[in-house]
């Protein structure tokens, strides 16, 4: 929902930023790798108690995150580089929830297995959309220029950081943040599947199975 308005203000900056990286020899890559790395290291500080650092690692593995897009498209934008970003994002968001299960596991299992089957259900929705969007020449621009096609909703990756800054810095409250964050993210998965049932259906074509 939040991250049109947000590409249009971050973008910029990025871009020069990128392509200042691009020309000291910096790929698009290695940013994506860095990424990965500041926010497992986010994850690691939550389970530990270490909130501040956690919001540190949290921003600059945010700004990687935007950083690598600005890089490639100052040098060269490669289907690799889509594949990396887009898997590396889902591996930091299903380690942040975990990494307050086993912080807290009596107080937090529950709602971080919630928000988990939740960012599963959506994201099985995204990908979904996304292949067969590709399967039928379908492009958008709407988030940037990106690798696969990208569908709005609820919550899209702004609302994810800002929640978990929110949890990080409410870390005591991250059950009832949690639950109202996994409702936002099923509600976007399930206008999606709603969506995907409209515009995807073929006159005449019978259903099929799996």
């Amino acid at each position: 929902m939040l991250d049109g308005l947000m590409r249009r203000l971050i973008d910029p900056p990025l871009d020069r930023i990128g392509r200042v990286l691009a020309r000291g020899g910096v790929s698009a890559d290695q940013v994506t790798f860095a990424g990965l790395i500041l926010g497992l290291a986010c994850a690691v500080a939550i389970a530990i108690g270490a909130d501040w650092l956690a919001l540190a690692l949290l921003a600059l593995s945010r700004i990687c995150d935007g950083l690598d897009g600005a890089v490639a498209r100052a040098s060269a934008i490669s289907d690799r580089g889509g594949f990396l970003d887009i898997v590396f994002d889902f591996i930091f968001y299903g380690a942040v929830p975990l990494a307050f299960a086993l912080r807290d596991p009596d107080a937090n299992a529950i709602a971080a297995i919630v928000l988990l089957f939740t960012f599963y259900v959506n994201g099985a929705s995204f990908l979904a959309f996304a292949t067969i969007a590709a399967k039928r020449g379908m492009t958008t621009q709407m988030r940037g220029i990106k690798s696969i096609y990208f569908t709005a909703g609820l919550a899209e990756g702004s609302e994810t950081i800002i929640a978990f800054a929110l949890m990080i810095a409410f870390a005591q409250h991250f059950p009832l943040i949690a639950y109202f964050f996994a409702g936002l993210t099923m509600m976007s998965a399930l206008a999606r599947i709603a969506l995907a049932y409209a515009l995807f259906a073929d006159e005449g074509e019978e259903d099929e199975g799996a």
